[in-house]
Order: structure tokens, then C-alpha cells, then sequence
């Protein structure tokens, strides 16, 4: 994933957060905090992973699938941003 190398620190800092999110839900478990406090940790746990996840969809798409340095035609492009946005949608 030689793409991801120039967004690595970036990338790194947002899996750091998560896990300081995912420690807060085990803790809250383990001290057993409100139910709705360990779900909403919970629910910002997901986004943060979906949005992570798209990310990771967002530059495999246009690194291995609409290859910039293969110059995609514009329907390919089109197409390429297409499944991203769906993506994006769906999670």
C-alpha cells in the first residue's frame, strides 16, 4: 500500500483515536458506567471506523482500480468516484 505512505501519521492518529475510544468502552464495561455513555462511545467508535474504512476504499480505487498513472478516460474516473460516493453513503 505504497499509496498510503504519504498519509501514514495521519492515518496512524486516527486508529490511535479509535483505540482510546474502544479502551473507553472497556472501561466503561468494566466499571459499569450508564448503558447510553458506553453506547454513544460505541456509535463514535463505528463512524470513526467507517470512516476510516472509506478512506482506505477512497485511495484503492484510485490507486489500483482508475490507476492515475494509466490516465482513466473520464467515464472511468466517473465511475471510480461513483462506487466511492456509494460507499460513503452506505457507511
Amino acid at each position: 500500500m505504497a499509496h498510503t505512505t504519504k498519509n501514514k501519521d495521519k492515518l496512524l492518529n486516527r486508529v490511535r483515536r479509535i483505540r482510546v475510544q474502544l479502551d473507553a468502552v472497556a472501561s466503561g464495561i468494566e466499571t459499569e458506567a450508564e448503558c447510553a455513555k458506553v453506547l454513544q462511545t460505541l456509535v463514535a467508535c463505528r463512524g470513526a471506523l467507517n470512516s476510516l474504512v472509506v478512506e482506505f476504499f477512497d485511495d484503492h480505487v484510485r490507486y489500483h482500480i482508475a490507476d492515475p498513472k494509466k490516465r482513466p478516460t473520464a467515464a472511468q474516473a466517473e465511475a471510480a468516484q461513483e462506487v466511492i460516493d456509494l460507499l460513503r453513503a452506505c457507511l
